[in-house]
């Protein structure tokens, strides 16, 4: 079973990725260095003969005696002149190019010709010197062969040849190939160690990971960056766009054909928050802000390593999407609060009905019935007849249950009116501001008066504006108070959790381009000196236009 490389760790590659390749380079360079210093030594030991040969040639003994042919005074000559010139051989030879001379007394009187395919013509013809590497009947030899004058240097009368066998230059490469070789090896086991500390490193600078770790948690951040539906863009310390995925571009409107990744984050969003969180390393957590009439809600995170911010990313997303949601949350509650107040309310009436059963209060159980049916038809009727708008409708419902389950008695004016509800007016934050009001109205009625107190409610949605009062027989909010009753934590309760409210319907009202104002309530007919408080909302038919943004949405 073969191993693949891809089932072994980074740091075993790493090792034997690193030592290959400086084996490879080491061993290359060390066979081009023996190439080289064979070659260079054989050009030295050439020139050598040579010049040792040109030397030899231009003796005048030598001269004499080659043109003579007399060989037997050659041969101890050209013996001696090997030994002191350090030569493996000195040969002369005639005009013919027979030799005169040989270590091998044997081989004097042969031709020159018959130890290679080498010609002898250029040297005795054309009296050229010339230096050959060739395998001669001493063995593979450098030699030079040089012409050989007359004493009037005019007449080749013979030549000689000079030779070195290469027994020498093998044991210098030998010896230079054995260094090469340690060379190589102590390389090896440096880019060794070097790998071993470079991947340690390297490991930890990717946190453990495998490069097919890496590449699987990229594509894992693609595929999750593509599928959720918040625009999401980061930028690097630079201030550079190094990811945004295409909820992000379709929620800015940007150009879906252009490149934005690796652009500077002021050039496609000018004047960006980002840029500010990159600066200051501070986050920024559910920012409204406005573009292009969009309401966006932003998150901007800083990235930090050793606590230096490296970069920011953010996250957003259409604050329409989100109010979709919440209106879809606020109809289950307002649907669940409507049940368990009817719930609880009618569990009430059951038990008593079934006990004036029992006690043979046939009549008074009729009576009770009826009461019951004609109290909830008429306020049926009226919410069909005044409030079509089944949102508010049922938020109604359910805080009219609520206040008959504290005691108390919510009374809608029966020449209210409210159908004119405009389709861009969001009905939970509607909702949210009336439900808030007649809440806190219901807590501080029974408060200041126990049970039996009563809030009353009047709408009507003549002009330009929809107007919402609602007046309760609290104590009343103190002059002190009244100028920062709207403020967040606010409130005229010691119970904790309170106080939050008011600045809800305020904010709400400040987004619609609504008011709201507070002055005190009639005076009660039971109790003339309590007079209560009443709230009067004010909402534009007409939507409000944001001249500008509140803040920049780019994340």
């Amino acid at each position: 079973m073969k191993l693949s490389l891809r089932a072994l760790k980074l740091k075993t590659r790493m090792v034997l990725i690193l030592g290959l390749i400086a084996l490879l380079q080491t061993g290359s360079i060390g066979l081009f260095a023996l190439y080289y210093l064979n070659q260079s030594l054989d050009e030295q030991i050439g020139e050598r003969a040579l010049h040792v040969a040109k030397g030899i040639a231009a003796m005048p003994q030598m001269i004499e005696s080659v043109g003579q042919g007399d060989s037997e005074n050659l041969q101890p000559l050209s013996k001696l002149l090997a030994e002191r010139t350090q030569a493996s051989f000195v040969v002369f030879g005639d005009l013919r190019g027979h030799r005169l001379t040989h270590p091998n007394p044997e081989l004097i009187g042969l031709s020159m010709m018959s130890d290679d395919d080498d010609d002898t013509a250029p040297t005795l013809v054309h009296g050229r010197s010339q230096v050959t590497k060739a395998e001669g009947s001493m063995g593979w030899s450098m030699r030079a062969r040089t012409p050989m004058y007359d004493h009037t240097g005019e007449e080749v009368i013979g030549l000689v040849s000079v030779g070195y066998t290469l027994d020498r230059v093998e044991a210098t490469i030998a010896r230079y190939r054995t260094t090469l070789i340690l060379v190589i090896l102590a390389a090896f086991v440096v880019s060794v160690l070097t790998a071993i500390w470079f991947a340690n490193h390297f490991k930890q600078a990717i946190f453990g990971l495998e490069p097919e770790q890496i590449g699987r948690l990229f594509q894992e951040r693609i595929a999750t960056l593509e599928s959720v539906r918040e625009g999401i863009i980061a930028i690097n310390a630079d201030g550079r766009i190094t990811t945004i995925n295409r909820a992000a571009i379709e929620t800015l409107g940007l150009d879906e054909d252009r490149t934005l990744t690796g652009r500077p984050i002021s050039e496609v969003l000018p004047d960006s928050q980002m840029l500010d969180v990159l600066r200051s390393g501070e986050p920024q957590f559910d920012r409204e802000v406005w573009l292009a009439d969009r309401n966006l809600i932003v998150n901007r995170v800083p990235l930090k390593q050793d606590q230096k911010v490296t970069g920011v990313v953010s996250s957003f997303r259409r604050k329409d999407e989100l109010d979709l949601v919440s209106r879809k949350l606020t109809r289950i509650q307002q649907y669940a609060d409507t049940l368990r107040s009817q719930s609880h309310e009618y569990s009430n009436k059951l038990h008593t009905i079934a006990g004036l059963i029992q006690i043979g209060a046939d009549d008074e159980a009729l009576a009770l019935i009826g009461q019951e049916t004609r109290s909830h038809q008429e306020l049926i009727r009226l919410l069909l007849a005044a409030v079509p708008d089944p949102i508010l409708s049922g938020c109604l419902l359910g805080k009219y249950n609520r206040a008959r389950e504290m005691g108390l008695k919510l009374l809608i004016d029966p020449d209210s009116h409210m159908a004119e509800l405009p389709d861009r007016l969001p009905r939970e934050q509607l909702v949210s501001i009336i439900g808030n009001l007649i809440d806190n109205a219901l807590e501080a009625t029974l408060a200041h008066t126990g049970t039996n107190g009563e809030v009353r409610l009047s709408m009507t949605d003549l002009g330009d504006d929809l107007i919402f009062e609602i007046e309760d027989q609290g104590a009343g909010v103190p002059d002190d108070q009244q100028e920062r009753i709207f403020e967040k934590g606010v409130t005229s309760k010691s119970a904790q959790g309170h106080g939050l409210g008011l600045h809800l319907v305020k904010g709400l009202l400040q987004r619609l381009g609504g008011t709201i104002t507070l002055e005190p309530g009639d005076p009660a007919e039971e109790n003339p000196a309590s007079r209560g408080s009443r709230f009067t909302v004010y909402i534009p038919k007409q939507p409000v236009r944001h001249t500008a943004a509140v803040d920049n949405p780019h994340g």
